[in-house]
Parts: C-alpha cells; sequence; structure tokens
C-alpha cells in the first residue's frame, strides 16, 4: 500500500466501508443521535443531564452510551462517583448534523440550513 492511499480511506475501494456502515448503523437510533447531539452542543454530560436533555430514563440513556463508547463515538471522564460523556471526535456530530440537514432537504423548498442568515444548528 503505498503512503499516498493510506492517508485516506475516502475512495469506493476503500477498507473502511464496512465500518463506515457500522458507524451508520450504530448511529441508526433517533435517542443514540439525540445523545450526539447534545454532546455536541455542550461538550460533556452526565447521564442523568443527558437523560433530561433527550426526555428518556437514565438507565435508557446508559445502555445507549455503552452502545456509543463500545463504537469509540463517546469516552468518558469520571470524577468521584460521577461519570462524564464527551464525543471522541468531532465526526460523529458532523455525520448527524448533515443527516439532519439531508432530511430537511426531503420536506422540499430551500432548507433552513441554506439561509444565510440563519445558524444551521
Amino acid at each position: 500500500m503505498s503512503a499516498d492511499k493510506r492517508a485516506c480511506g475516502y475512495t469506493p475501494d476503500s477498507p473502511y466501508v464496512e465500518l463506515a456502515v457500522e458507524v451508520f448503523s450504530m448511529l441508526a437510533d433517533a435517542t443514540r443521535v439525540r445523545v450526539v447531539m447534545a454532546l455536541g452542543e455542550h461538550g460533556e454530560l452526565s447521564v442523568n443531564h443527558l437523560a433530561d436533555i433527550v426526555d428518556k430514563s437514565p438507565a435508557a440513556v446508559s445502555q445507549h452510551l455503552a452502545k456509543l463508547r463500545l463504537a469509540r463515538i463517546v469516552s468518558t471522564r469520571q470524577e468521584g462517583q460521577r461519570v462524564f460523556y464527551r464525543l471522541e471526535n468531532e465526526h460523529a456530530s458532523r455525520l448527524v448534523a448533515d443527516a439532519i440537514f439531508q432530511a430537511e432537504h426531503s420536506l422540499g423548498g430551500i432548507p433552513r440550513h441554506h439561509h444565510a442568515d440563519q445558524d444551521p444548528r
């Protein structure tokens, strides 16, 4: 494999395509999408705070966070007895934002994110 091919996996024959499908599969859940959006907006949150934001029980949110953590989409930081979650990197947040923007296109007309005077988030 040449050095230029290792620099980026964004080609149709990329060995990362199957992994990308797994990422999409992991994000194919409304609660997990909301969790990613909340973490993208707030940076770092506890399970209870996330549960309040996404309007789910802390137990349900904890299960979703465990899956996101296994997929390396979120990471944790412990402070005493409390665990705080944050996005591992900016890519999951961008994927979710682009999916929301694509969904806006399905409604017809000019989507809100195309209006120059409005913040798309």
